[in-house]
């Protein structure tokens, strides 16, 4: 197994993003083959890690996802790289469960990882002891090897911290990060600008490089990575290189672009591996491709760029009559945005491709945030009646008016669409504010290629809707 290491903090806000996109640099610049990883669910920091590295940042959660399918998938994409690095979530010991099951102190003892402490330092002297004692001690093996101490003021500042520390905690100092406008990524509603609309990224990143190599030691970085222990996975675990890759006998159509970037990337190799050719869509510039079977979309920001995606009016057509001739559809969050009849916003109405019967309106406070579990009520294309669904949320947009609406979803954790249900199900249809992840929920992408096999095949040429767009199985 290669070298293994968390970016782990006490809480939130503490530069992990920062310090962990910037390790990952230096260590691709050294020549090393880095894979990255996110505790917990989120688009936007894995996108800075995916540059950082130039390789897929994938995602552990030991809520959406099987205690053995987190460690298959680390494993699987660990095989061919010489260090991998996650960045925790949180706080090291937070999690939903009282017992820290689900925490980043649980991960990295699953998987082996030896753990570097973020810790920020503002507005702190001799108290950085007691805080990185209190971690050290809390509980057993946690594998934390090392401490990096952030937002350190002027070199009086770091002289206090280094003090106190050595006085009272028998751990290293890895890195004094000094506090560096210069090192903050811009940041919205959501969080970080995804590297992706970020035009001056790769600056960034390599600027963040730099700064890292100048104030961490890189080579006792590389030395605690290396000294996780030697384990041989199960071999249940270990992907198989042999692995025949299905046939492609359908084409999926995949809105990729600025306003719809948050994907998985295992929802996308689980759709390939299931025998589906992507064909990725701008919303803003494109038209609908020739011979799509189907089609995804993701998450985003479809409210920055309203008035591009309204422009691309035919775009917008072509999706309302996909949809009433049956192509299968599945969206996530954004996808109910570009779907429905409108997104109001600060700058006006922007007019979209009106199959939901709703307006959306942009709130500033969040609508719904965080781990959703959800029981399926309601016959669909996708999913199974009586299926209980873990996923997330997280949406500043709300349906303006939903009483007419059909939905396949009972919300037993987390908001939805209503507070009570998700997922608006019409024709071949499938809408819902709940983002899931293809490892959490290993049919989706079968059942999504079925579907768009049948479409190809003509069977939904004779079927029909109610009024309220309730799905017809076909028997």
């Amino acid at each position: 197994m290669p070298g293994r290491l968390m970016i782990a903090a006490p809480s939130g806000r503490s530069g992990k993003t920062t310090i962990t996109t910037g390790i990952c640099a230096c260590l691709k610049k050294r020549g090393l083959v880095v894979q990255a990883f996110k505790k917990g669910p989120d688009y936007i920091d894995p996108s800075w890690l995916n540059a950082a590295t130039g390789r897929p940042c994938r995602n552990l959660d030991m809520f959406m996802m099987r205690k053995d399918r987190v460690i298959k998938s680390f494993y699987d994409a660990s095989q061919d790289a010489h260090i991998s690095v996650i960045e925790a979530n949180m706080g090291f010991y937070d999690g939903i469960k009282l017992d820290g099951s689900d925490s980043p102190a649980n991960l990295a003892r699953l998987v082996d990882a030896s753990v570097i402490l973020v810790v920020n330092c503002a507005r702190m002297t001799r108290s950085v002891a007691a805080l990185i004692q209190g971690y050290v001690g809390f509980e057993p093996h946690n594998r934390i090897k090392g401490v990096i101490l952030n937002n350190v003021s002027n070199k009086r500042h770091e002289e206090k911290l280094l003090a106190s520390i050595k006085r009272h905690c028998r751990i290293p100092v890895l890195g004094i990060v000094p506090r560096s406008s210069s090192l903050n990524i811009m940041e919205r509603h959501l969080g970080l600008t995804p590297y992706k609309e970020n035009r001056d990224g790769a600056n960034i990143i390599s600027h963040m490089s730099s700064f890292i190599e100048s104030c961490v030691d890189m080579d006792k970085i590389v030395s605690i990575a290396q000294s996780a222990p030697d384990i041989r996975p199960n071999k249940s675990y270990v992907r198989d290189s042999k692995e025949a890759k299905q046939k492609k006998t359908v084409k999926i159509g995949i809105f990729y672009d600025k306003a719809f970037s948050f994907y998985y990337p295992e929802n996308l190799e689980s759709l390939e591996s299931q025998g589906a050719e992507l064909v990725f869509i701008d919303s803003m510039k494109d038209h609908l491709p020739p011979n799509i079977d189907a089609i995804y979309i993701g998450g985003g920001f479809p409210e920055l760029y309203a008035r591009e995606i309204t422009k691309n009016h035919h775009l917008l057509m072509q999706i309302r009559e996909a949809i009433e001739n049956w192509m299968p559809l599945y969206c996530e969050c954004a996808g109910i945005m570009f779907l429905s009849e409108g997104i109001k916003t600060d700058n006006g109405f922007f007019e979209m491709a009106g199959i939901i019967p709703s307006q959306v309106e942009q709130k500033k406070r969040p609508q719904g945030h965080g781990y959703m579990e959800v029981e399926v009520v309601t016959e669909n294309p996708f999913f199974k009646k009586g299926q209980v669904i873990k996923g997330h949320e997280f949406h500043y947009s709300r349906l303006i008016t939903t009483d007419h609406l059909m939905f396949a979803l009972n919300v037993k954790r987390g908001y939805g669409i209503d507070g009570s249900h998700d997922g608006i199900v019409y024709k071949n249809m499938f809408a819902s504010y709940m983002h899931i992840h293809a490892l959490g929920v290993p049919l989706w992408a079968k059942n999504l290629v079925h579907m768009a096999k049948k479409y190809k095949n003509g069977c939904f040429n004779t079927q029909r809707s109610d009024k309220k767009g309730v799905f017809i199985h076909v028997r």
